[in-house]
């Protein structure tokens, strides 16, 4: 707010033009004497202060509504981003979708049942999200991040997953049927009910997994994993997994 100064009463005239002691600075006294006194006045006229009153309290108001009105718009920003996800729904390509799950996932919404099968998702930064009965099969999420998010029951059917991070991820009763984990980190990831039929899980980091329920490995490749859990590699190679190099498929 500014600062409302009231000014003191200018000299009169037969003062004031003495400070001129030549003739032809005169018209310039005048002048500025006139001023003075046009300053005086509106400093003393209340109106004005009233004004820069209002001024302050106008910007109070519209700073009231700004954020009275910001839980709609962050309900808009959803909508829209929900609108992207929706919309290119069985499309290939991102059509935006990163970026729409992405801001999701930072503002906490829930992506239970989001279906980007086919997408183009590669780089997708997904940590902790809520991604229960997601549909991600025949996706490309190659180096998506995953870690600590909540995958129970999705789809992650033949979609490639190469050098992602699923570290201390929930994949619980997920499909990873003949998806590409090739290189992936699993690192403290849950899949008791997984089904990892012929998937591939060629050099993926397997540290502190939980597997010991694991649906099926059937056909999967496990060759070249890194810290498996003890017994892992075993069991998975009496279940029918096979430790075979070279037959990643990179075009996936």
């Amino acid at each position: 707010m500014k600062i409302h100064i009231r000014k003191e009463r200018p000299a009169p005239w037969s003062d004031y033009r003495q400070r001129s002691a030549r003739l032809w600075t005169r018209p310039f006294v005048a002048i500025e004497w006139i001023w003075e006194w046009l300053a005086y006045a509106l400093s003393n006229w209340t109106f004005l202060e009233v004004l820069d009153y209002l001024e302050t309290f106008s910007v109070l108001i519209a700073v009231i509504f700004y954020f009275s009105e910001s839980g709609d718009r962050v309900k808009q920003r959803h909508y829209q981003a929900w609108q992207v996800v929706n919309t290119s729904q069985g499309k290939g390509g991102s059509g935006g979708r990163i970026e729409a799950l992405q801001e999701l996932n930072a503002d906490h919404v829930p992506l239970v049942g989001v279906d980007v099968s086919g997408a183009f998702l590669q780089n997708i930064r997904l940590d902790k999200a809520k991604l229960l009965r997601a549909n991600f099969s025949a996706a490309d999420v190659r180096e998506g991040r995953f870690s600590q998010a909540d995958l129970t029951d999705s789809s992650l059917h033949s979609a490639n997953f190469r050098a992602g991070n699923f570290s201390q991820a929930i994949l619980e009763g997920a499909d990873l049927t003949q998806s590409d984990l090739t290189g992936a980190d699993l690192s403290g990831a849950a899949l008791s009910g997984a089904d990892l039929t012929e998937a591939d899980l060629s050099n993926t980091t397997l540290r502190g997994m939980r597997w010991e329920h694991i649906a099926s490995v059937k056909n999967a490749n496990i060759y070249g994993v890194k810290e498996a859990p003890a017994g892992f590699v075993d069991w998975a190679l009496r279940h029918g997994a096979q430790s075979t190099a070279g037959t990643a498929s990179t075009t996936r």
